[in-house]
This record gives C-alpha cells, structure tokens and sequence, in this order.
C-alpha cells in the first residue's frame, strides 16, 4: 500500500474544524505534481479536491468527494483523509493513461512494458532486455498478461508460479510450429530430482522479472498497492544445491564429443569457470598473452557492470592464444561455423548431444562448468580466496557456501588418519544390518 501522508492540519475532523473557511483550499502534496486539498465552506462538511500539474506552470483542479466532516467515511462519497488520498492517486494514474492513449485498466502487459522502457533509460544492455522480453512472451504475457494489476490475488500468482515449476523445459522451436519440450525426466532418482530443482530454479528467475516489473508499477505510482505479490515468496533451497562436477576424465570425453564448433566454448568453460554469456562476448583483446589473464565483464544487480580478470594456467593461455590467432582486437573470440554469435539458449542443444555422446548422464548445462573448475582447483589445493577472485567475488563467502565441503576433505582425511583408534573389531557371529 502507498504511504499515508501525514498532516496534522488535515487529518483528522477536528483538525479540520478549527481551520478558517475560505474558497482557497488547504493544499498538502501526495505524489510530485499531485495535491490534496480540502476546501473548508462557512457551514456544513467540507470538499476534498485534487490538484494535478498539467505544464507550462498550469493545474487542473477537480473536486472528489465529501469529508467526514459530519458523519462516518463510506469510501465513496464520503472520505476520510486517508481514503481521500488514495482517490486523488488513482485519478492521477487515470490521467496519466488517457494522456498516454491507454484508457481502461492498468494491465500486466502494461506494467512489462513500461519496465521494459525503465530498463532501458537504465542503459542496461541489449541483452539484458532481450531476455526479460523473452521470459515475458514466453512465460508471462501468456498467462497474465491480460489480468489488471491492481486485481492481481497472492493465490493467482502463486499457481501461475508453481505451474512454472512443473512444465518440462522449451527447446528451440521455429516460429510457425507448436513449442517443443525436452523429454521428460520423472521419477525420484538423480535426474528427476535435478530436473525438479532446476525447474523451481527457474521459475524463480521468471518470477524476478515479472515482481520487478511489478514494483516499478508500484512505484511509478500505477497502482495503489504491492501488498499481494509481497506475499508470493521464490522457491527455497533450489539455488545452493549444486550437481556433481565432472573428473578430468570425463571432461576430456565431453570435450572429444563437442561439435567442432561447439568445442571451444566448452573448452573455455572449463579453463576459467566463466559464464556461457560470458564467454560469448568475449573478444580478442579481452585476452592478455603478455600476463596470462583474461577479461571478463558481469551485470550486477543495480545495473552497473563489473569487470574482472581470469588468472590462467599456461594450457589455458595457449588456447587463448590459439583462439585470438588471426583475429582482429574486436572480433569475438567464439563464432559459429557460420560466422553468426552465439546468443541466448544456442547452447543447450549442442550441449545435451554432447553430453549424450560422452555418457554423462544426467546432462550438464554449460555453466555448470564452472562447478567442475572450481571443485578440481580446490581438490588440487588451491586456495578458495584465489577462486573467489577468478570468479569475480569480493571475498570467498559464495565459495565457501558452494565448494567449502569439498577443501573439508582434508579435514576428513586427517581425522581418518590420527584419530585415537581403540582397537574394536565386530563381532562376526552379528548378521548384518539392512535398512
């Protein structure tokens, strides 16, 4: 709900009764270019008025209601001070949608819109705003788009969200046929669990898009009240649990079973634990072959965009140095076979054939890479600081969250080692335990 404006002079009744009657009304601003007034009569209750700024120094003033000045509020044509507020922003959003040539209710496909405008006055990236536009005509618009905001039901959105959670992943589909869905993958056991939470891992992300577009609304001023889609909360617990990584062995069979095309991607991946996004804007002078490093830009929350550098073994610099061979400083380091980008979702086909073809089962994503780098480098002893900076963080908390079990394998190992040992041996006429 919007914030009640406090006035000592106007908010109650018998404040009220001690102003002096006059035809000026007793102003107080609400929003920017938006006040309530309350014009005080000789005799009898007075009038709430709004007040809206129109341009060029000029307003527009309308009379709303009555106060309760004589007899109880009924939220219609008798207002309190505070329900007299709440009128004068609702007339404020009515104007502000017939000025803009969208008479009738706010709708959800408004409200993406108008974040999709907000986005980009933020100057956030091309890519950026493509995938919020595509999570809204994917996943949204259809469903939501034409509920109003102002109507939208905690209940409503939260089975919207759960349906989410349980539809079978989108594969690429030509525009003129139905969607296609990768195969499902049911049951209890370690791919149907890993499905499950990527899914609720997923739906919180289109969740994200559809709530912030949602509070900009709100904030905005589009509607009155946030309070129901504040009670939908995102899915707990998918975001921490991470897959198994892959040995070296098995990373050199997903790298043997990579297209062409595909493999240096994957190769990259594993060299630096860099993102797929990452990695596809990469370009030839990202790559530093004087120091080892390579450059690696992220968008952070607010917008901002942070930059980073990758410390790479020698293996890793000669690839880099291989890929950077004969291109120019501001070509992209990986292109498709036919010369075109890799974009958003490009990866998942040529990542599942691999894959397959490698007999890792069940299939990994490409940023899942990124799992299997950091787990190696600390089995090999490397500090988890040293991870945390080759991923981009300002200290090793992500890290230690994600990958703190595994530097405790030593810890296991030296409990196995020197703990005191007391001589027990079982007893062999004891049968044997089954659960």
């Amino acid at each position: 709900m919007a914030r009640t404006i406090k006035d000592t002079n106007l908010e109650t009744r018998t404040a009220r009764s001690r102003l002096k009657a006059r035809g000026k009304p007793y102003y107080r601003t609400i929003e920017p270019g938006l006040h309530l007034g309350y014009r005080k009569p000789t005799s009898g209750a007075g009038k709430w008025v709004v007040r809206h700024y129109v341009g060029g120094q000029a307003y527009s003033v309308e009379t709303i209601a009555t106060a309760d000045d004589n007899a109880d509020a009924d939220g219609v044509a008798i207002l309190d001070f505070k329900q007299a507020q709440e009128q004068a922003r609702e007339r404020m959003v009515t104007r502000a949608r017939a000025a803009a040539g969208k008479a009738g209710p706010y709708l959800v496909a408004d409200a993406m819109e108008d974040y999709f405008d907000w986005l980009e006055a933020e100057g956030r990236t091309p890519e950026a705003i493509q995938d919020a536009k595509y999570r809204n005509c994917a996943f949204i618009d259809p469903e939501l788009g034409k509920d109003e905001v102002a109507s939208l039901k905690a209940d409503r959105l939260r089975k919207w969200r759960d349906n989410l959670a349980k539809a079978q992943p989108r594969i690429r589909t030509r525009k003129d046929e139905e969607q296609k869905h990768r195969e499902a993958v049911t049951g209890a056991g370690e791919g149907g669990a890993a499905l499950s939470r990527a899914r609720r891992a997923s739906a919180n992300r289109i969740w994200t898009t559809l709530r912030a577009a949602l509070n900009k609304a709100f904030e905005h001023s589009k509607v009155d009240s946030d309070v129901e889609w504040r009670k939908v909360k995102p899915f707990k617990g998918v975001d921490g649990a991470r897959p198994g990584h892959l040995s070296v062995a098995e990373a050199k069979r997903l790298i043997n079973a990579s297209s062409p095309e595909f493999r240096p991607l994957v190769q990259a991946a594993l060299f630096t634990g860099a993102r797929y996004g990452q990695l596809a804007r990469l370009t030839a002078a990202d790559f530093d072959p004087d120091v080892g490093t390579l450059r690696v830009t992220t968008r952070k929350g607010d917008g901002s965009v942070k930059e980073y550098h990758v410390q790479l073994t020698a293996e890793g610099a000669r690839f880099f140095a291989q890929q950077c061979a004969g291109k120019k400083r501001s070509d992209r380091l990986f292109k498709k076979d036919d010369g075109s980008v890799w974009e958003k979702s490009h990866q998942d086909r040529p990542m599942h054939e691999a894959c397959a073809g490698a007999k890792i089962s069940p299939a990994l994503g490409i940023n899942q890479l990124r799992h299997t780098y950091a787990s190696l480098a600390i089995k090999n002893g490397v500090e988890l600081i040293y991870i945390a900076k080759n991923f981009g963080h300002s200290d090793t908390r992500m890290v230690e969250k994600h990958y703190g079990h595994i530097r405790d394998s030593d810890f296991a190992k030296a409990i196995r080692k020197d703990a005191p040992r007391f001589g027990f041996k079982p007893d062999k006429k004891l049968a044997a335990f089954h659960s």
